[in-house]
């Protein structure tokens, strides 16, 4: 099969080598214009006749072609190796999870977003058979992984799951089941659920009437409340202070049950408070195996050929090169 990179993510980094070039070319400039500032041009020949122009630019190439294979080696390019056909038997599952900054709320320890980290790792653990897809939302969703069952992936996901992953902030849970609805096959009416991971702190009006649609294309939705009905206050921490509103006053973060629960019972799923995150955990695989079970057929790649140690060498090796590569021009005695 094709060559692919890991983090194709990363790539983007090679932006930075067209402003590497332009910062080289500036160079150039501030150096052309300073030896015109010293005076005679022939007294400035003399005193930079040791000076390699050549050489300056080979050490450049070196340096910039180094930054490539780096970026290049971060995103790891493999090769696909034997391929295995394995059939499973499993539900297709999208976990939607709010990352917005109420999450961050400590009212139950640490604070909601981590809680609800820990319950999503348990959970695949427990669920090993089925396909999982990742959506993240606060003011928008995001779809972050499509259904897979690299579970191993979705935990890398769900490490980097955050506040800053979506800039929009609020809860737009209308937004949150849409896209989680777009990773399911759509020929199908059953074999499906959301798992909606929320403290449903702003209410959204045309959230139930859509989880009555999904459940007619045979979604269910199993909602996991996260947070107190007594709320906290949510910490910033870029400020290291409370969240304030316009007129200063403290902002308390509540949990909002009475939405998750109507959308749960829309679609004939359950709701659970994530208070003990075993029980939680149990809950949740009990309702889940109510589902039929479909056959899948999945091809899964026992091992990958990984370049990534041949970019980073050939990365070090340039750097070397650029550090003993001389600048000025070789003397022959």
């Amino acid at each position: 099969m094709d060559f692919r990179f890991q983090h194709i993510e990363y790539l983007i980094g090679l932006a930075a080598i067209p402003l590497v070039i332009a910062l080289f070319w500036w160079v150039l400039r501030w150096k052309k214009k300073t030896t015109q500032k010293i005076g005679d041009e022939k007294l400035v020949q003399q005193l930079t006749s040791s000076y390699s122009p050549k050489n300056f630019l080979f050490k450049f190439l070196f340096l910039a072609v180094a930054l490539a294979a780096i970026i290049a080696g971060a995103a790891n390019l493999q090769k696909p190796g034997a391929m295995e056909q394995v059939q499973r038997k499993g539900v297709d599952i999208v976990i939607a999870m709010d990352v917005s900054k109420s999450m961050l709320a400590d009212d139950i320890k640490p604070n909601r977003l981590e809680r609800a980290r820990q319950m999503v790792y348990k959970l695949m653990d427990q669920l090993p058979d089925d396909r999982i897809a990742l959506v993240l939302f606060a003011g928008r969703a995001y779809m972050q992984m499509p259904l897979t069952t690299d579970h191993s992936a979705a935990r890398m996901f769900v490490q980097q799951a955050g506040p800053d992953v979506v800039p929009a902030q609020g809860t737009v849970l209308t937004e949150a089941l849409r896209m989680s609805n777009t990773a399911f096959n759509s020929k199908e009416r059953k074999f499906k659920s959301i798992i909606l991971i929320s403290d449903g702190e702003d209410h959204d009006p045309g959230a139930v009437p859509l989880a009555q649609q999904l459940a007619q294309d045979g979604v269910m939705i199993n909602a996991v409340g996260v947070g107190s009905p007594e709320g906290s206050p949510i910490l910033d921490p870029v400020t290291n202070d409370y969240k304030k509103d316009q007129a200063g006053n403290t902002v308390i973060s509540k949990l909002n049950e009475p939405e998750l629960q109507q959308l749960a019972a829309a679609t004939k799923g359950v709701y659970i408070r994530l208070a003990d995150t075993e029980a939680a955990v149990d809950a949740m695989k009990k309702q889940l195996g109510t589902i039929e079970q479909t056959s899948l057929d999945d091809s899964a790649f026992k091992n990958f050929k990984h370049y990534f140690p041949w970019f980073l060498g050939g990365a070090l090796l340039l750097l070397v090169l650029e550090f003993f590569y001389p600048e000025r021009k070789r003397t022959i005695l």
